[in-house]
């Protein structure tokens, strides 16, 4: 499942290719799993609205909706927003409207610049659904947790330093941080030396602060490097992602500790696997 560097990246190229084009039309397919809020109402807040921006919200993408004013005078008025999930296998596409239509296509928004905006899942997990904004412009869509990226160190140490459960499950919990997943926890335990299995509580001040610091370090390189190509991800671009080449422990079981040649170990924590050095993680 794409995590927040992957999301952003996405949200990124498609902010620099759609951005201020304007919604014709919206085509939804027959599946009924995609869609949170009802057809009528996807099509109702999308089509003839403006895309002002394109950004990331936690594990979604959102495209932030204007219109203009009755009148046509002043400037375009907060309309709503698309809030993409792309599940497991969910990708956004900018396609051309002679271009093969995937046989996992679950919506087509023509745009006025002659392209399509389409959205493919062939595992059905991705979830589109909308948020309506009146003239009074409230803050629409919202994260359950925190941003990691913007998270300051005494409020991170506060969210978890009284946590029972194992910190790589505490990492996870989108309702703690926003955005957080598998790979990213798995390399921030290790670059700041702490085993997944740790008590959240456990954990020392000084513990904490150094996975705050190794949680920003990865997910900012991340980025950097278009994200984790472990699966079926690719950007806007459909281009994949290089920090996979980067990862340490992730996906490594039974491969040497690339600082202490020890053997990577995996183990399961509720229901999830986790990765990490036997010798470098305490």
């Amino acid at each position: 499942m794409p995590e927040l560097p992957e999301v952003e990246t996405i949200a990124r190229g498609m902010d620099k290719r759609v951005a201020g084009d304007t919604i014709e039309s919206v085509w939804l397919g027959e599946k009924p799993e995609p869609l949170k809020s009802p057809a009528r109402e996807i099509a109702a807040v999308l089509e003839h609205a403006r895309i002002a921006k394109v950004r990331r919200i936690g594990k979604h993408i959102v495209f932030d909706l204007t219109r203009m004013p009755r009148n046509t005078r002043g400037k375009p008025l907060p309309h709503g927003q698309w809030i993409v999930h792309l599940g497991m296998t969910g990708r956004m596409q900018v396609a051309d409207p002679h271009d093969e239509l995937l046989k996992h296509t679950h919506a087509v928004l023509k745009l006025k610049s002659g392209r399509e905006l389409r959205f493919v899942d062939p595992r059905r997990f991705g979830r589109l659904s909308v948020v309506r904004l009146g003239d009074s412009a409230s803050k629409g869509f919202a994260a359950p947790g925190d941003e990691p990226l913007d998270s300051q160190v005494d409020r991170f140490t506060a969210l978890f330093r009284t946590r029972k459960t194992p910190i790589k499950s505490a990492l996870l919990n989108q309702k703690l941080l926003s955005g957080v997943g598998n790979i990213y926890a798995d390399e921030s335990l290790f670059r700041a030396g702490i085993r997944p299995r740790r008590r959240a509580a456990s954990l020392t001040r000084d513990e904490l602060r150094r996975l705050h610091l190794a949680l920003k370090e990865v997910l900012r390189e991340a980025i950097k490097l278009g994200g984790s190509s472990v699966s079926d991800y690719v950007d806007a671009d459909g281009r994949e992602g290089f920090f996979q080449l980067q990862h340490r422990v992730y996906g490594r079981e039974g491969e040497p500790c690339l600082v202490c040649a020890t053997p990577i170990k995996r183990v399961i924590i509720a229901g999830r696997s986790s990765h990490y050095c036997p010798h470098c993680q305490h």
